[in-house]
C-alpha cells in the first residue's frame, strides 16, 4: 500500500496539472473572443464605415460643393457683366472737321456742323478732341452764337474781293429767306480766333468761307461754280431744309441793279 507522503505528493502533481489545464483553456478562451470580436468589429467598419471615413466624407463633399457654387456665381457675374456692358449706351464720337466739299459728300454717311458735333453713321471712333483754351473756348461760344442768326452764314472780310464775289451772287442774284447772315471778320473783335476756329473745323483758312447749317460749301469760287451750273439753289435747299422759306433766282431786270458794289 502506497505511503502517506506519496499519495500526497501525487495529489499535489495532480492539482498543479488541472489548474495549469484551466489556465491555458481560459486563456485560449479569451484569446478566441478577442479574435471574433476583432473580426466583427472590422467587418461592421467596413459595411458601415467608421466616424473618421464619414468625415471625411462629408469634408470632400463639402469642398467640391463650395468650389462649384462658387464657379457657378463667378459664371453669373461675368454673364451679366457681359449683358451690361452691351446694353450699356456708348459714348458720343468727338468733334471733328467738315471740310471744304463736305456738303457735297454729306449724303455717303456722314453730316457735320462747324462748332458742333459731327456723328458718324457708320459708328467709327474720331480722333480726340485736345483741350482748348480760353480763347478757343470764347472763339467756339461766339462761332455757335453765329450759326444761330441764319441757316447761311457768309464768312467774310470787307476788303476782300472773292468775299465780295460770293455776296453778290448770295444777296444780289438769288431771294433767300431768311437771308444769309455776313460776318465781316476783319471788323468783328474775334475775328482771328474764328479764322482760326473755322480753318480747323472746315479745313478752310481763306474767306470766304460759306456754310448752310453748319456744313462750308467753298468760297467765291465754289459759289460761283454752284451758280454757274444751276445747282446752287438745290445745294441750299439739301443743307438748308425746312429752315429755307425761300430759295429762288431774281427776274434778270432786277439782279442787274441790285448787285453790291
Amino acid at each position: 500500500m502506497p505511503s502517506t507522503r506519496r499519495v500526497k505528493v501525487l495529489c499535489l502533481l495532480l492539482f498543479v496539472f488541472i489548474i495549469t489545464i484551466l489556465f491555458y483553456t481560459s486563456s485560449a478562451r479569451e484569446a478566441a473572443d478577442r479574435d471574433f470580436y476583432s473580426i466583427t468589429k472590422s467587418a461592421l467598419d467596413k459595411k458601415h464605415g467608421t466616424p473618421g471615413a464619414k468625415e471625411a466624407v462629408v469634408g470632400t463633399a463639402a469642398d467640391e460643393e463650395s468650389k462649384a457654387t462658387k464657379q457657378r456665381l463667378k459664371e453669373a457675374a461675368d454673364s451679366a457683366k457681359e449683358k451690361a456692358n452691351a446694353k450699356a449706351p456708348k459714348p458720343d464720337p468727338p468733334s471733328v472737321v467738315v471740310g471744304v466739299g463736305s456738303a457735297a459728300e454729306g449724303a455717303s454717311g456722314e453730316r457735320g456742323v462747324a462748332g458742333r458735333k459731327k456723328f458718324s453713321v457708320d459708328g467709327e471712333s474720331q480722333k480726340p478732341v485736345k483741350e482748348e483754351s480760353e480763347e478757343e473756348h470764347n472763339a467756339e461760344v461766339e462761332l455757335n452764337f453765329i450759326l444761330k442768326k441764319a441757316p447761311i452764314i457768309i464768312f467774310s472780310k470787307s476788303y476782300c474781293p472773292h468775299s465780295k464775289r460770293a455776296k453778290n451772287i448770295l444777296l444780289g442774284k438769288y431771294i433767300i429767306d431768311p437771308p444769309p447772315f455776313v460776318v465781316e471778320l476783319d471788323q468783328h473783335p474775334q475775328g482771328l480766333e474764328l479764322q482760326a476756329l473755322l480753318a480747323d473745323k472746315t479745313g478752310r483758312r481763306t474767306v470766304p468761307n460759306v456754310l448752310i447749317n453748319g456744313v462750308s460749301i467753298g468760297g467765291g469760287d465754289d459759289v460761283a461754280d454752284l451758280d454757274a451750273k444751276k445747282t446752287l439753289i438745290d445745294k441750299i435747299n439739301e443743307f438748308g431744309g425746312k429752315k429755307m422759306l425761300q430759295v429762288k433766282e431774281k427776274p434778270v431786270e432786277a439782279s442787274e441793279d441790285h448787285g453790291l458794289r
